[in-house]
């Protein structure tokens, strides 16, 4: 199987956690002199959570060749509450660890080991869209602000009908599977 060519694009959906909704954000993907890129999201709270102040950007430039999407720096910005937290991940392949700064956790600025495959959260968001096929299950390794998890995610065995506005699409199902 040939990877799939990675393309550049917007898209702005809803936010949710435990069916409640958190706001709206926007996801793009841009191309750079190749094989780099970045992917950026920017959140915005909506509601009660847009009074707390809610407001995420997080932006990682990575390298896209064949399968792999290797993350090189990533940087979040979270606001809430009158407070903000700025971190910054460097990943260094040539010396094989990962680093962060600025409002880090105590016993999380590194370094941390990088292993092949290795994906910022950002990143993993665009393998489960690239990778997502009904019925499969996948695996990825989280490695993110100074911590080191594996995922994984079961997309559905079929396509759903999902109405958006005047519009239906059927899509797929995905999953994460936690402990």
């Amino acid at each position: 199987d040939a990877p799939r060519p990675l393309q550049p694009f917007v898209a702005t959906y809803q936010v949710f956690h435990s069916g409640r909704e958190l706001g709206m954000a926007t996801l793009e993907v841009v191309p750079l002199q190749a094989p780099r890129w970045r992917v950026d999201l920017a959140m915005q709270g909506q509601g009660l959570m847009r009074l707390t102040g809610l407001n995420v950007q997080q932006s990682t430039l990575f390298e896209h060749e064949g399968d792999s999407l290797r993350p090189l720096t990533q940087a979040t910005v979270r606001r809430a509450f009158l407070s903000r937290h700025k971190t910054i991940g460097m990943y260094d392949w040539a010396a094989r660890n990962a680093r962060w700064t600025g409002d880090v956790k105590e016993g999380r600025a590194g370094p941390v080991a990088l292993q092949d495959g290795d994906m910022s959260g950002l990143l993993i968001d665009l393998a489960v869209i690239r990778d997502a096929e009904p019925g499969r299950q996948l695996h990825y390794r989280f490695v993110d602000d100074g911590r080191v998890r594996d995922h994984t995610w079961v997309v559905a065995p079929q396509t759903e009908g999902v109405a958006v506005g005047d519009l239906s699409y059927d899509a797929m199902r995905a999953d994460r599977v936690q402990a």
